[in-house]
């Protein structure tokens, strides 16, 4: 980051209330203008004086996680106390793996909510944005692995704001643990705030953790982590579902922002994902950031996978625990040119001495160091004296010129000692042939996978079918295999290539087609620090089996590396292939159902639709697996059979986990290919992204007003003036190497366990009146953005009177007046409840019946004495919040809206 980037990202809200002046937009950054189109009718003082802060009087997060899918709401309460209009500002950190579902906010009265629409539909409306002068630009980075979302509106004089921002996420399973995350940075100390976790899985819950709340900059937490001892753990009888409560007072949100504030003061001031300038006099009010809330947990699982069938979707989990690893042969490409000098070499050096005592016995290893030249390390010159700096053997025009490779060496603890002595001797200088070390590392694969000494060989086959296995022993026969080993590479890289091949283009198509056939290696990319070509390394590791990800240039670089190596160094199934029958699943409804390796700690996720007539499922599952003397490998196959239930259960959020992971992998799959005109992934991804309404690359969050159609999408604003401070700015970062509203940097692949990202989190936070501190996090110009437009939709007091709902504020967000409803989507499914304009509340012809859903009543603690009963009547019901009705809504009288009412609260008279 340049030092001039700090002071933008602060001033940058200046510009949202100033007179038409520079902006200061990021190249691939988007964003979205629309008109309010409302006056306020609340008369302004004009006298000069001091504005009333802004303030944040409530913040409410609720996840529900169902089969490690996470529903996320931020429901957010902003209150302007002077009498003057104020602009408010909500933002919002999301998790790098999640899909923005929904977002609505409530402004005087007025609900203004988002709907999906494709971009392309947006352009006329934005282009008549540009051609009156309207634009603006926004400086924000995020904490790592996470997309930030950033709303500008007026609120009128003493009146108060809501924001409801929703979300969803698969949870990805790494080094054994699910990890849910959520940002927490209000921009202020919060009265009320509250943060639940509601988790329900079809096995028992082994593993529960709450570690103490991080600053979303570290690596996952551990056992060995401080747990948080204001999380509140309720766990069901039959140990399948919990609650996490997370209620932290005034008093513990003052001690976890110094907290934060410390950590942060001892990072390095070169780490360019700090969230906040380090100025003296930053306010506290204006950037509180209390941190990262996370919760770890695991499921009772075991060998054979587990399927769920609903509704007519099924998922299949696979995450083996007790297989022995796979041999593996690691080839590590470590960058050791010019820019990887001073604290990031040291830091490769530490990452590697801890990544070689994680080898296995029965592990092979090669060292591939590379700057200008690439040089394959033997182990014999660790006994000899070091070289002198810099002198490299040199492997010129590598595809022309023949070289003798070095064989890999066994994992001994001799020979990783003499490895720990040589990476011990690593110096940066030169430039980046980044071509010519991966040849060499395949050519070090495709020579070093196999050991050529003949031996006899048992071939055994393991087979499990309905949880019954069996080995069955073949005939001896004379092989030249001793040991078969999993290849994979590992490439470190902190620049672009500037030495021999240049054009990333012909690398990716040499390096693919180098490394095919049998022998075929997964290959896992490191982009060190902000300078690495990550979208390149991406395709490079979509292509080869592997994924790319993103290592911080942070004090904990070596940690990261670390983390990462854990992550995939235990191959527990080689050439994985799930198999369903035909008649069984319907034609191009199934995700990715092959994997080169399935790791320890980690879990795969088919997903699919069943055939209409189909009564039962029975897949199948072929790989290799390792054998318990750790040579050699057997096959692996699991047999099953689960039977298709004819009822709905309504807490399986199987279709839209079938949606989430096949977007994600069709953009993958796009991200892939060869830049060609073979759309049909991008226009598959694009349709359901529109069904299902998620925000993706390929999709933007609209508003639009009752009885219009017109969309609004933005193209690149780099050169665009904000004029109007009256307009609502609405910006969403996402980034282009992923598909997600976040843009995925996940670094997910084919080879691996799909999807296999790194982990986020959300968290919301506000500024007041713009000033030279608002809390911005940073700055990132790898990201584009997807937009979010907002235009009114119109919902006045007058209209709500109508329905007698003028108490009931939160209905705005809900209500259709054109057709006399309250609507909303419960799970994938419309919910539309009539409204009544009659003085009398509408009631059930046998009268109010008992609720079926009593535990998510709203009024009294007494939930067992609660009963269905139209809306107006249940007192109670005047402060929930639209979110609270979509968990306690009932139907009166086959039609009406109803709400389940404690008892002592129906009919009570205010």
């Amino acid at each position: 980051m340049k030092p001039r980037w700090p002071m933008i990202a602060l001033c940058i809200s200046v510009l949202v209330a100033s007179a038409p002046s520079a902006a200061f937009p990021t190249k691939d950054e988007y964003v979205v203008i629309a008109d309010n189109n409302q006056k306020s009718t609340v008369p302004v003082d004009t006298t000069e004086k001091p504005r009333a802060p802004i303030k944040l009087t409530e913040m409410r997060v609720r996840s529900e996680v169902a089969l490690r899918y996470a529903r996320t709401s931020v429901l957010t309460h902003v209150h302007n106390p002077d009498a003057r209009p104020q602009e408010v500002t909500f933002r919002m950190l999301l998790p790098d793996t999640a899909f923005i579902s929904g977002f609505t906010m409530i402004l005087s009265g007025k609900s203004y909510k988002a709907y999906v629409k494709e971009k392309e539909e947006a352009k006329q409306i934005y282009t008549q944005a540009v051609s009156q002068g309207l634009g603006a630009a926004h400086v924000a980075t995020k904490a790592r692995d996470s997309n930030h979302f950033t709303v500008s509106t007026n609120v009128e004089g003493n009146t108060t704001a809501v924001f409801d921002l929703r979300y969803e996420e698969f949870l990805v399973r790494r080094n054994g643990l699910y990890n849910h995350a959520i940002n927490l940075h209000p921009g202020s100390f919060v009265p009320k705030m509250e943060v639940v976790v509601h988790i329900k899985e079809s096995q028992k819950i082994t593993a529960l953790r709450v570690p103490e709340v991080r600053t979303g900059n570290e690596v996952d937490a551990t056992e060995k982590d401080a747990q948080n001892s204001k999380a509140v753990i309720q766990k069901s009888t039959n140990e399948k579902e919990a609650t996490v409560t997370f209620t932290p007072d005034l008093t513990e949100q003052r001690r976890l922002a110094q907290i934060y504030a410390e950590k942060t003061k001892q990072k390095s001031s070169s780490e360019k994902y700090i969230g906040y300038s380090s100025t003296e006099e930053e306010n506290d009010e204006d950037a509180t950031v209390l941190g990262q809330f996370v919760v770890q947990y695991d499921v009772e699982r075991t060998n054979n996978g587990e399927i769920l069938v609903n509704d007519g979707y099924f998922v299949h989990f696979m995450a083996p625990t007790s297989l022995p690893p796979l041999s593996k042969y690691v080839v590590f490409v470590l960058d050791t040119s010019g820019s990887m000098m001073g604290r990031k070499v040291e830091q490769l050096r530490s990452a590697m001495e801890a990544i070689l005592s994680d080898l296995n016995p029965n592990d092979y290893f090669s060292i591939v160091e590379f700057n200008s030249d690439v040089k394959v390390h033997e182990l014999k010159e660790a006994d000899e004296e070091p070289a002198p700096a810099y002198s490299h053997y040199s492997y010129f025009n590598t595809r022309n010129t023949p070289v003798t490779l070095v064989p890999p060496s066994p994992a001994t603890a001799e020979n990783i000692a003499k490895a720990k002595v040589i990476v011990s001797r690593l110096n940066a200088s030169g430039g980046t042939n980044i071509y010519s070390a991966l040849e060499v590392a395949f050519n070090l694969v495709r020579k070093g996978t196999r050991n050529e000494n003949e031996t006899d060989v048992s071939s055994t086959v393991a087979t499990t079918t309905d949880g019954v296995s069996t080995t069955a022993a073949t005939t001896k026969k004379t092989e030249k295999i001793e040991k078969e080993l999993e290849p994979i590479v590992i490439f470190l890289t902190d620049g672009d290539p500037t030495v021999g091949e240049t054009s990333t283009a012909r690398i990716l198509s040499f390096i693919t087609e180098k490394n095919s056939g049998d022998k075929r290696a997964s290959l896992y990319s490191l982009a060190f620090g902000e300078d690495a070509d990550r979208a390149f390394l991406r395709k490079l590791s979509l292509r080869n089996e592997g994924f790319m990800r993103h290592i911080y240039e942070a004090a904990d670089a070596a940690l990261q590396l670390h983390d990462f190596y854990r992550q995939v160094s235990s191959p527990l199934l080689s050439h994985v292939q799930f198999l369903y029958p035909e008649k069984q699943i319907k034609e191009g409804s199934l995700s990715r159902n092959k994997f080169r390796t399935i790791n320890a700690g980690s879990e795969v996720a088919i997903v699919g639709q069943v055939a209409d007539d189909a009564t039962e499922i029975t897949p199948q599952v072929n790989a290799f697996c390792g054998n318990d003397d750790g040579i050699g490998r057997k096959r692996y196959e699991v047999s099953q059979k689960v039977i298709v239930p004819k009822t709905k259960d309504e807490h399986l959020p199987l279709e839209r986990l079938w949606a989430y992971l096949t977007i994600k992998q069709l953009l993958d799959k796009r991200d892939a290919a060869d830049d060609s005109k073979d759309d049909s992934a991008e226009k598959k991804a694009l349709a359901i992204a529109l069904k299902y309404e998620f925000v993706t690359p390929l999709t933007s969050l609209v508003v639009v007003k009752p009885e219009e159609t017109n969309a609004v999408d933005v193209e690149s604003v780099d050169n665009l003036h904000f004029s109007n401070p009256l307009r609502t700015v609405a910006f969403f970062k996402s980034s282009s190497s992923r598909l997600q509203p976040g843009g995925m940097m996940d670094y997910s692949s084919p080879g691996l366990p799909s999807p296999y990202y790194s982990g986020g989190g959300g968290g919301a936070g506000f500024a007041g009146p713009p000033g030279p501190y608002s809390p911005y996090y940073g700055f990132e110009t790898t990201r584009t953005t997807t937009p979010i437009i907002l235009t009114t939709y119109a919902t006045t007091t007058a209209q709500l009177e109508s329905y007698h709902l003028e108490f009931f504020e939160w209905t705005s967000s809900l209500l259709n007046p054109f057709k006399d409803t309250l609507a909303f989507n419960d799970n994938g499914t419309e919910v539309i409840l009539k409204l009544s304009k009659d003085d009398d509340p509408p009631k059930a012809d046998g009268g109010d019946t008992e609720c079926s859903n009593s535990t998510s009543a709203v009024g009294a603690s007494d939930s067992a004495a609660s009963v269905c009963v139209y809306l107006t009547r249940c007192h109670a019901a005047r402060s929930i919040t639209a979110d609270d009705y979509q968990k306690s809504y009932c139907v009166v009288d086959n039609k009406y809206a109803g709400v389940c009412c404690a008892r002592a609260d129906v009919d009570k008279t205010p």
